[in-house]
């Protein structure tokens, strides 16, 4: 299943979290600027070569965390059909951050694929440099630092219109108690064709570490609709034993 796949360097589970809810609100009387709204609801399907192995739902409300306006964002990948027989997958995401920085407050990662299980809490303390678990663990973080839900949240918000070919865009997250670096490269425009549509997508090519389950570091790509939306369309690992692709299927609330 996609969902942990590019985060964990010795397993082969999956984040389609790619498709991340990456929804977002207008808070009272304030500037919106993001490109995303309070009530965006998108629905993914995860396809291993031509079986369709399961589907993702993101969803984002407006909600009061501790005293403050924030973005509440949740993510849902579960297996279907023979997929589902062979090896169940009920993973969750879900993320509280800031509307404007993007900068999560709180994340939590409740995994269930097969016999596997992981369940954490991570609360993030920026002006400090510190992150906790649910454990307790105290770690340090760098000023940027972001969940792997909010990443996505923040790459829609960037500004391609002046980006160079090949050019990186600097990202550190925090993933299963360590500062991991998710770097990807602006690839221009390419058009994407998905069974609900053709899109004009922002074409993205993250880097991953080459060994167990990628060949090269381009085996990653993202593509966003090239609009005001930058909905994310399609999410592609080539892995060496195939390849795993989630497409966008269903969307409703968006802003623009």
């Amino acid at each position: 299943m996609l969902f942990e796949l590019f985060i964990q360097k010795t397993r082969m589970n999956a984040l389609l979290g790619i498709l991340l809810s990456l929804n977002a609100l207008n808070l009272l009387g304030q500037n919106d600027e993001n490109h995303f709204k309070h009530g965006e609801r998108l629905k993914f399907v995860i396809y291993y070569g031509f079986i369709d192995g399961g589907h993702v739902e993101a969803e984002l409300n407006k909600i009061t965390f501790e005293g403050r306006e924030v973005y509440h964002s949740k993510m849902l990948a579960y297996s279907i059909g023979i997929a589902d027989k062979l090896y169940k997958v009920r993973d969750e995401y879900q993320a509280w951050f800031d509307p404007f920085t993007i900068l999560p407050y709180k994340s939590v990662r409740d995994i269930h694929e097969g016999r596997y299980t992981k369940f954490n809490i991570v609360r993030y303390y920026h002006p400090e440099l510190k992150v906790i678990n649910i454990d307790q663990d105290t770690f340090d973080i760098p000023s940027d630092v972001r969940d792997m839900v909010s990443v996505f949240h923040y790459i829609r918000n960037k500004d391609f219109t002046n980006m160079k070919y090949n050019e990186i865009i600097k990202i550190n997250t925090f993933f299963d108690n360590e500062i991991f670096p998710f770097d990807m490269r602006y690839q221009g425009t390419e058009k994407v064709k998905t069974r609900i549509g053709t899109f004009d997508c922002i074409k993205l090519v993250p880097y991953v570490e080459p060994g167990r389950i990628f060949t090269t570091e381009d085996d990653m790509t993202i593509w966003l609709s090239n609009d005001d939306n930058r909905v994310p369309v399609r999410v592609k690992f080539n892995l060496k034993v195939g390849s795993i692709k989630c497409d966008l299927i269903e969307y409703s609330g968006l802003k623009y």
